[in-house]
């Protein structure tokens, strides 16, 4: 362990970010790493448990806690502590194959599981992992590693987002030849364009992304598999197909006015936000501006909050932020106990930001959109909110958010971002390669597996579990390439 009683002498350290009024003028990322030293210190607050709950990435009522990649957490704080770097990175990649997309935009589970939480704060998990990457890129450590032999096997991996490139990671490894498709100009999916600038910088994944061409993997961008390639000619050509393609169906608002002028899905905006910042830096003018606009973001997740940071870098007028339910409490209660995932009130990066530009948190709880409301050129200009209470519903048998009668009332907008979540895949896609797919549009499988109900086609990620985490999306692309691999060379050492 780091040291007997490192967590009763330091204190938990953060990394210092730039302050909201300053870092507003900027789509960079914003935080001052901790100085090796620091970080060395930090090491040493770990216990290493017995049972370590920081790596389980096991379900409790129905949230995680610990890390869904089951790193070896205890073992990089001791190295680190003890001066041990090199030894950390092998660590780390041992179970981790994108500790730098972790790093920055992980909500890491794995400091909630932390035994720390009980009498105090939880061990800096999530910087003390991005630095161990960084380092072994400047050491020269996080280096292409083809595979010495190649086994012959062809695999099609269709999305190049966080799964799809696990999958392909794990795959290329072992020997076969991976072909990665996307329908995007960029790889890395939602990585790229779901994700601001400001959260992960694309430099990164640009370059985790050319390591993997130097490793052997082929990328292929701009094709819309089952548009521009048909599925039975993949079939036909690879021994394996995986579907990576998330669940990119947006959730909608069914009110009246909402095909008015100025309302967006979130993904569309803050798509064209980054497409248009890498290739422009926004003079090409092709993107969804804010500037001078009453900006309504619905959705009080994380999704919102990019909205939220986005409208305020790109000069909105006003801000409000939709929540259907209450406010969640700003300490943990005792029905929610160590190490459940606190169900607490979270001030992220762009509601500080609307702080402290606007005076007062932009969310708005137990609130949601009756109707809009268009001007005579059919552009929004008003919405009619209506407040919520929670009601006990007979025939639903569960309580649900239900309209407090009188309590309408018009705010001016401009501009809408529905950030209400996603519902599933593409029907595109399932269709064209025959998959079955559940009630949440979800690719179906049996419990525990990757295989579709076509022969040599597997899922993973998001189009598999449906909305969710990044490392759980690393997680699935991980142990579906072991399943891939076994069912193409009847064993596998993944």
């Amino acid at each position: 362990m780091g040291k007997p009683t490192g967590f009763l002498e330091y204190e938990r350290k953060e990394s210092v970010g730039e302050a909201p009024l300053k870092r507003i003028k900027h789509f960079n990322e914003f935080h001052t790493p901790l100085s090796r030293k620091e970080q060395e210190i930090q090491g040493a607050r770990c216990m290493n448990c017995g049972v370590p709950f920081c790596q389980s990435g096991i379900l409790i009522k129905g949230m995680v806690t610990g890390c869904p990649l089951n790193n070896l957490i205890p073992e990089w704080n001791d190295a680190t502590y003890n001066g041990n770097w090199d030894e950390a990175f092998y660590r780390l990649r041992k179970t981790n194959p994108f500790p730098e997309f972790t790093g920055r935009v992980c909500p890491h589970p794995c400091e909630v599981g932390c035994t720390c939480n009980l009498n105090g704060d939880p061990i800096n998990i999530k910087e003390k992992e991005l630095s161990i990457i960084e380092r072994a890129y400047e050491r020269g450590l996080a280096k292409p590693e083809p595979p010495a032999a190649r086994t012959g096997k062809k695999v099609a991996v269709i999305g190049s987002g966080p799964s799809g490139l696990s999958v392909a990671y794990y795959l290329n490894m072992r020997g076969h030849s991976v072909t990665v498709y996307e329908r995007s100009d960029r790889v890395g999916g939602l990585l790229m364009y779901g994700i601001p600038n400001m959260k992960l910088e694309k430099e990164y994944i640009d370059r985790k992304v050319n390591i993997m061409k130097e490793e052997g993997v082929v990328f292929k961008t701009n094709v819309n598999v089952g548009v521009d390639v048909k599925a039975q000619e993949l079939k036909k050509e690879y021994d394996a197909i995986v579907l990576c393609c998330g669940a990119s169906n947006p959730r909608d608002l069914k009110v009246p006015g909402r095909k008015s002028k100025g309302i967006y899905f979130a993904v569309d905006y803050l798509k064209a936000a980054t497409k248009s910042l890498l290739e422009s830096n926004f003079a090409d003018k092709n993107y969804i501006d804010a500037k001078g606009k009453n900006v309504m973001v619905i959705g009080g997740g994380d999704t919102g909050n990019d909205c939220v940071g986005t409208s305020i870098r790109l000069g909105c007028k006003s801000l409000i932020q939709l929540e259907m339910m209450p406010k969640l409490p700003d300490e943990r209660q005792p029905d929610n106990p160590w190490p459940e995932w606190p169900r607490v009130c979270k001030t992220d990066y762009g509601q500080e930001e609307a702080i402290a530009v606007f005076g007062k948190d932009p969310r708005v709880y137990q609130t949601t959109v009756k109707e809009f409301i268009a001007n005579e050129k059919g552009e929004v200009c008003k919405a009619k909110l209506v407040k919520l209470e929670s009601k006990f519903d007979k025939k639903a048998g569960r309580n649900i958010m239900a309209e407090v009668a009188g309590s309408e009332y018009e705010v001016a907008v401009d501009l809408v971002l529905i950030a209400a979540g996603f519902l599933g895949s593409q029907s595109y896609v399932t269709k064209a390669f025959g998959v079955k797919t559940n009630e949440r549009t979800n690719v179906q499988t049996e419990v525990g597996s990757y295989k579709t109900n076509v022969e040599n086609v597997f899922v993973a990620g998001d189009m598999h579990r449906g909305q969710s985490l990044v490392v759980w999306a690393i997680r699935e692309g991980r142990d579906c390439a072991r399943e891939v691999d076994l069912s193409l060379m009847g064993y596998s050492n993944l």
